[in-house]
């Protein structure tokens, strides 16, 4: 777990603006020396997931771009015409990939949304208000499988959409179409698939999904959060990866992150739609307003013109050429610690991933292998309900040396996990499910403990802490 306040002993804490304001190269020093030791963390490859591209050089030069437009605001395009460009082309790029050229009877589009969530949440108000305009529905419903990002519970929880949840095949853990199917009524506004899950890395049968969604007369979401930036590069290579996209005629948007495999800043994804009626749904206007008329394509008023520019400039400058050369290298990457995880018999591949997998055991708790790689300084995310170990494969874990660490780091943890699985691990209190299931008593107990963690995480020392206020502690 995080610590509360790790740079309180160091840096004093301000509980009030300044009187006078601190010398800028004093400031830059000052995060400078924080970035350096937070950035070691992950420069091992030895983090899952988190930092996809991992390249200063990168980094330095969306720096760059984002300088250059950080004080503009995208909503005014009178003034800044340049952001009409970045966000046009990054929707026109992404729709490319997305093989949106296959769609013959409408036209495709795009908004670029302030991450993940943000494309998930922009595609259910899009889902809800266009079905209630269109097919006069009162009581929305939308479908997920189980393993469906959280994110599309938040956005049912937001929008006042029933969420339905089907259950997925423990083996493979893709969705149950059928349990879909059996959920879809004449209010639900859409259905999703996964390409690919977090959790597993999965790919949910999408093309049987899109089939379902045409035959039943609702919308098809495929969450490609994840996978969206890295799996079209994979098909060109070659590798055993179903259909998702525009190509499959029941899907009706993706959401895919630039942030993410698209190797942009974060706080950037793009929600992709197969027909503009959609995307034209959720538009908010207000013409009658005593300040002017006004209007905003999505739920964001203002939005730096930084993010626009580094996300463009970082498609741009990698191209085609350069998301299948990573592409290859993180494939290649994940196949040889995939075969790391078989060599142990005593550790399961969940499903058939691809990028970025998950592995239990059904010889000991798998947080006992947890414990021992982290202490050797591996980041996993646990998963629970079974106990797993989730790793997402990116560029950092494509350095030379780090899947020969994994190898050897996983052999010792194995034998750990062996010598010690009459004992309870120590990660599984944190990560790990609720013996017996997840009860009412146990589910408001981890709601509090988690609530108080994040209060903690937005707040600073009491004053009747040991810690200075940080102008004490800076010399005059």
């Amino acid at each position: 777990m995080a610590n509360d306040h790790p740079y309180a002993e160091r840096y004093g804490v301000n509980r009030r603006i300044p009187e006078r304001g601190r010398p800028r190269d004093e400031v830059l020093s000052e995060l400078q020396a924080m970035a350096t030791d937070e950035d070691a963390s992950w420069e091992s490859g030895k983090c899952s997931g988190t930092m996809y591209c991992g390249d200063h050089e990168h980094y330095a030069f969306l720096n760059e771009a984002f300088g250059l437009y950080g004080h503009v605001n995208a909503l005014q395009r009178d003034i800044c015409p340049s952001q009409t460009r970045f966000e046009g082309e990054i929707i026109a790029m992404t729709l490319d990939m997305l093989h949106a050229g296959a769609v013959a009877d409408a036209e495709p589009v795009g908004i670029v949304t302030t991450g993940g969530t943000g494309s998930i949440l922009h595609a259910l108000l899009a889902y809800r208000d266009h079905s209630t305009k269109h097919r006069g529905v009162t009581r929305p419903n939308f479908v997920k499988p189980e393993t469906g990002h959280p994110a599309f519970d938040k956005a049912c929880h937001l929008f006042g959409i029933e969420l339905r949840t089907a259950r997925i095949d423990p083996e493979t853990t893709q969705v149950d179409v059928g349990a879909v199917a059996e959920l879809i009524d004449d209010q639900t506004i859409a259905i999703m698939g996964s390409a690919c899950n977090y959790g597993y890395g999965t790919i949910d049968p999408i093309e049987a999904l899109s089939d379902l969604a045409l035959e039943r007369g609702v919308g098809l979401h495929v969450d490609g959060c994840l996978g969206g930036f890295i799996l079209p590069w994979g098909q060109e290579l070659g590798y055993s990866i179903p259909t998702f996209d525009f190509r499959l005629p029941g899907v009706t948007s993706i959401s895919a992150d630039t942030h993410k495999y698209g190797y942009g800043f974060k706080g950037s994804s793009v929600l992709a739609m197969r027909d503009k009626a959609l995307r034209s749904s959720q538009y908010f206007f207000l013409t009658g307003w005593t300040g002017g008329k006004y209007c905003s394509p999505g739920m964001e008023g203002s939005r730096s013109g930084g993010a626009l520019a580094s996300t463009w400039a970082a498609m741009v400058t990698i191209g085609r050429d350069g998301y299948l050369g990573y592409a290859k290298a993180i494939f290649e990457t994940a196949e040889r610690m995939m075969a790391a995880v078989r060599s142990h018999p005593e550790l399961r591949i969940m499903g058939e991933p691809t990028f970025c997998f998950s592995f239990t055991s059904d010889a000991f708790d798998v947080y006992h292998v947890n414990d021992a790689m982290r202490r050797k300084g591996w980041r996993f995310n646990g998963q629970q309900y079974p106990n797993a170990i989730h790793m997402a494969v990116t560029r950092p874990q494509s350095q030379p040396g780090v899947v020969e660490a994994f190898e050897s780091d996983l052999d010792e943890a194995v034998a750990y996990a062996r010598e010690h699985a009459a004992e309870t691990p120590t990660s599984a209190g944190i990560y790990g499910g609720v013996a017996g299931g997840l009860d009412e008593e146990a589910d408001e107990f981890i709601r509090m403990v988690m609530a108080d963690m994040m209060d903690r995480h937005q707040s600073v020392p009491g004053k009747d802490s040991s810690v200075d206020d940080a102008k004490v502690l800076r010399p005059e």
